[in-house]
């Protein structure tokens, strides 16, 4: 880590206090998450003896929520715990659990919680506070939208002149550079970790504007119409070529407008129940690459040997790993790489012969099936009920419903992004947590829905006036 990256650590809490100082405490948490996110190094920190280290996403996370409590601290005493938070506080407290199992003793369980509460709970507990209402996650969705014009020309500068922000900022590259170089070009990755987690984020900023100017809740930006931004956004977004989030976005433009024009919810729940049994026939052994063979030959011919050899490789390793899985299938291995599965080299030493790439088989070596089912379950329940019981699909295309609509389809790819890649982004647990607050506050019949449907086109030409941002 070089000093420039040390000191942006240490100037980062100063900066939070100066945003609550500035701006309202919602406000100021969109932003101190999003400037943290896309423009903190990667790969920097400080370990400090006693306590949990000081890394990109503990500063992150401890920054926003001490101020959030000193400034805002009445948002807190209105939380109220509900039987949705439930998949979300097992998820951070089964590590003690694996721990304690697998004989690793109690300061380590304790640890590794405290660890996964700062990842997971934290920004899904600021998410509860903060944006549990249709105008908060409006608010939210817009924001993720600036977020990405912002980094549209940070893109198209890396795609030119090759990936070099970081370094020429930061002194260092936050990845290895060989895997930039992708289809005779650059893929960006700014000041992410990964190109991947660049066209993760291009992708959910192309599909939220997509959405919100097709909503009318923004028509121009800064004078600009939104149809000029939005080509923009695509050109990059193609630029950044990320074949699997090219099809997250058309996939996700298939759900909205499917909603759209009939009215219909069955591409999401279909996606939703996808995962799910994905999940269940592999994290049981039942699903290998044999299965998938139709799928290869498809990715084979369509976008090239590359990609199906890579997915191929990937589902190879999690053959091998969901067999170590499965000898401490409940609250599985523990952390310290005990999750993974070991030979002798030709050497005679003891190495690592397996490669995670998917979040999912991370979570389920190391905390078993209680963390993956609570893991998958607080990011696609709140989704299944908000769409199915609370805001139906006559209501996603209503300027007020729009920004929530559109950032649920974003979390339900983002999750099956999850069961391919490792790529943690808080923001879009702070949307999970919204969008959990969002549909526990609404009773069963939903009188919010019912109030948009009465007075829908009353309501409308007031909404859906020009927004500029």
């Amino acid at each position: 880590m070089t000093p420039q990256a040390q000191l942006i650590m240490l100037a980062w809490l100063p900066i939070v206090i100066f945003l609550f100082l500035q701006f309202s405490p919602r406000k100021a948490v969109i932003i101190s998450f999003l400037v943290a996110w896309l423009f903190l190094p990667q790969r920097a920190g400080f370990i400090i003896p006693g306590l949990p280290d000081y890394t990109r996403i503990s500063a992150t996370c401890y920054s926003i929520f001490f101020l959030s409590f000193f400034f805002d601290s009445q948002r807190f005493t209105r939380f109220k715990l509900t039987w949705l938070d439930l998949p979300m506080l097992i998820l951070c407290i089964c590590p003690f659990f694996s721990s304690i199992s697998n004989g690793l003793g109690p300061y380590d369980g304790l640890s590794q919680t405290l660890s996964q509460t700062v990842t997971y709970g934290l920004p899904y507990f600021i998410g509860r506070l903060y944006f549990s209402d249709l105008v908060g996650l409006r608010q939210l969705a817009i924001s993720i939208f600036i977020s990405g014009l912002i980094y549209l020309p940070l893109c198209l500068y890396e795609i030119r002149m090759s990936p070099q922000l970081h370094r020429m900022v930061y002194g260092y590259f936050a990845h290895s550079f060989a895997q930039t170089i992708r289809y005779g070009g650059f893929r960006p990755t700014v000041f992410m970790l990964h190109g991947l987690e660049v066209g993760m984020w291009m992708m959910a900023v192309t599909l939220i504007g997509i959405w919100l100017w097709q909503a009318k809740v923004i028509k121009k930006v800064r004078g600009i119409p939104m149809q000029w931004i939005l080509v923009s956004l695509l050109i990059t977004f193609v630029l950044i070529k990320s074949t699997g989030a090219y099809g997250y976005l058309v996939f996700g433009i298939i759900i909205l407008f499917i909603a759209k024009w009939f009215r219909s919810n069955v591409p999401l729940l279909v996606l939703i129940i996808s995962i799910a049994l994905y999940l269940g026939l592999a994290s049981t052994g039942n699903f290998s690459t044999k299965n998938a063979e139709p799928l290869l030959t498809t990715i084979y011919n369509t976008v090239g040997e590359d990609r199906a050899g890579s997915l191929e490789y990937r589902l190879d390793n999690e053959e091998i790993l969901v067999e170590k899985a499965l000898e401490r299938p409940i609250f599985g291995w523990g952390g310290w790489g005990r999750s993974r599965v070991y030979d002798y080299n030709w050497e005679g030493v003891l190495v690592d012969i397996s490669t995670t790439d998917s979040l999912w088989i991370i979570i389920y070596g190391d905390r078993g099936i209680l963390g993956l089912t609570s893991l998958y379950a607080s990011f696609l329940l709140p989704v299944f009920i908000f769409a199915t019981r609370r805001y139906p699909p006559k209501f996603w295309f209503h300027p007020q419903v729009a920004p929530a609509a559109v950032l649920s389809v974003v979390i339900v790819l983002y999750m099956v992004d999850n069961t391919l890649n490792a790529l943690l982004n808080p923001i879009f647990i702070v949307v999970s947590g919204g969008m959990t607050g969002l549909v526990v506050q609404v009773p069963k019949k939903s009188k919010s829905a019912k109030k948009l449907s009465s007075r829908s086109n009353k309501m409308l030409p007031k909404t859906s006036r020009n927004t500029s941002s």
